[in-house]
């Protein structure tokens, strides 16, 4: 893979795949990153499948452009492109429901990247994801009731210490 994300190329299925925010796609590339340790030892998630949306992808590549390089941006976008990152489309018909949750989060607050997280969660059937913002996926509600299962805040990376 381009970009070092080691994605296997078998598509599982969407219903089981896991959900990845921003914060965890630059942690993962950025070694100096406080959260480095923690996204490389969730890797071996990927074969279970990443899932992904386009406000997330967006937002990533902001990112890697500004503090890493151009090259790690077009890396990634080659990774979609290849199938090793599902990128899922927010229906038109469900846009509608971005206005409301932003706004029911606004202190926090939910920016479009967050809220299409929700949204996939709720496509999913499941809330598991990959994020390093632990406090706002803590507090988001998929299908207004269910909790996020944050992969990536669950337990230190190996050699860290917790606190």
């Amino acid at each position: 893979m381009a970009s070092g994300l080691s994605i296997p190329s078998a598509r599982p299925a969407r219903r089981r795949m896991i959900a990845v925010d921003s914060g965890f796609l630059f942690a993962l590339v950025d070694r100096t990153d406080a959260w480095h340790r923690r996204a490389a030892a969730q890797a071996h998630t990927a074969s279970q499948g990443w899932i992904t949306t386009w406000p997330v992808l967006t937002e990533v590549c902001h990112l890697y452009q500004r503090w890493l390089s151009p090259r790690q941006a077009a890396e990634l976008m080659a990774d979609v492109a290849d199938g090793q990152l599902a990128v899922w489309d927010i229906p038109l018909a469900r846009c509608h429901a971005l206005p409301p949750l932003m706004e029911k989060y606004a202190n926090l607050p939910m920016d479009l990247a967050d809220a299409s997280l929700v949204l996939l969660a709720e496509h999913l059937g499941h809330g598991r994801i990959l994020s390093t913002d632990e406090r706002d996926f803590g507090a988001y509600r998929w299908k207004q009731q269910h909790p996020f299962d944050n992969l990536l805040a669950r337990d230190p990376a190996p050699g860290e210490v917790s606190g």
